[in-house]
């Protein structure tokens, strides 16, 4: 299935089945008026939403309607748990290289992850907001998914078997916040602002062949005003699959239907290389960070700047013929003006 939420003025929006190319939708207040609804009651309602989905594609749903991207908001408008991960070693390896660091060995075998923010997310047509550029404002092109309830010291098997929906995020970081914050020894806070996420939200069926191992083996395509900027492989150099991700989350806690666990920014480590950018020849990448750290590496220090206001960033993934699966994340930087709505 394709399930995305309207704005409809509602902090948690609408429920609407999209069909499979992405050009309607109907919502199904009948059986789900919101998303985190139908979580919480999935082993019931999962039944009747796929029948309701079979309908939409194949022409004969009544209140079927145009699916707009630019009404969505984030499938979950806000969650009760948004944790993410750092799943690409490789991203890590090439931060802690250009500051001639090593990586823990641990890293290696046992995930990385931070709690973030989920009592609002933005839509994935709304701007990236900060009061200033100086914060060092960068995104962060990444997989994420939705869980259904998860109990303490679930095992991968069990944590695959929970992973409900499959979308793309943008978690924006705030670079030149993070090393203050990190010196305090508390992890992120402020230099995390509010993520976005696809406008559909996917079934792990839906995905076919591409959804292997708990990994979505595709390439994330990111582009940066208008230019292709990133086309690397999710499902290549993925330490620790979404499996795993959700297991490490749960190793204390139960996790909650609607537990939103992220990937952290995809990075393919391209042979001896840590990185090369699509006009040398490479996949690129997924934040400016990485960008910058090569750079760093190659040239003593980075060359590249921020996202400044009025840049603008598109996320997507394509499937095997080029169709869009989960639609973009269009996002313009701008100053913030208030709340979005």
């Amino acid at each position: 299935m394709k399930l995305a939420t309207l704005k409809n003025g509602e902090r948690d929006g609408c429920l609407v089945l999209v069909s499979r190319d992405l050009r309607t939708c109907r919502a199904v207040p009948e059986i789900a008026p919101t998303l985190q609804f139908a979580l919480d009651r999935w082993e019931a309602l999962a039944p009747r939403l796929e029948q309701a989905y079979a309908a939409l594609n194949a022409g004969g749903a009544p209140g079927a309607r145009p699916f707009v991207e630019g009404e969505c908001h984030s499938p979950l408008p806000r969650a009760y748990q948004w944790a993410d991960g750092s799943a690409y070693i490789n991203h890590v390896e090439l931060v802690r290289r250009a500051r001639n660091a090593q990586v823990p060995a641990s890293f290696y075998t046992d995930p990385l992850m931070y709690q973030g923010g989920s009592d609002s997310f933005v839509g994935p047509r709304d701007p990236i907001c900060a009061l200033s550029e100086e914060w060092g404002i960068d995104l962060e092109a990444e997989v994420a998914v939705i869980t259904g309830d998860v109990p303490m010291g679930a095992s991968a098997r069990q944590c695959a078997d929970a992973i409900r929906l499959v979308m793309l995020v943008n978690d924006v970081s705030l670079r030149n916040l993070i090393p203050g914050e990190l010196q305090k020894g508390f992890g992120f806070f402020q230099s995390k602002a509010a993520s976005a996420f696809s406008p559909v939200a996917v079934t792990p069926d839906e995905l076919g062949d591409a959804w292997r191992d708990s990994k979505l083996c595709l390439p994330l395509l990111v582009s940066l005003n208008d230019r292709p900027f990133g086309k690397p492989n999710a499902g290549e150099d993925m330490t620790f699959n979404f499996a795993q991700l959700v297991a490490h989350a749960a190793h204390t806690r139960e996790l909650a239907a609607g537990t939103i666990i992220g990937s952290g920014t995809v990075s393919n480590k391209q042979g001896s290389l840590h990185g090369s950018s699509i006009g040398n020849g490479g996949v690129g990448y997924c934040c400016l960070a990485e960008v910058r750290m090569y750079e760093t590496i190659e040239h003593g220090a980075p060359q590249t700047g921020f996202l400044k206001f009025g840049d603008s960033v598109r996320i997507e993934m394509a499937d095997s013929g080029g169709a869009s699966i989960f639609g973009a994340i269009e996002q313009r930087v701008e100053p913030y003006q208030g709340p979005v709505r």
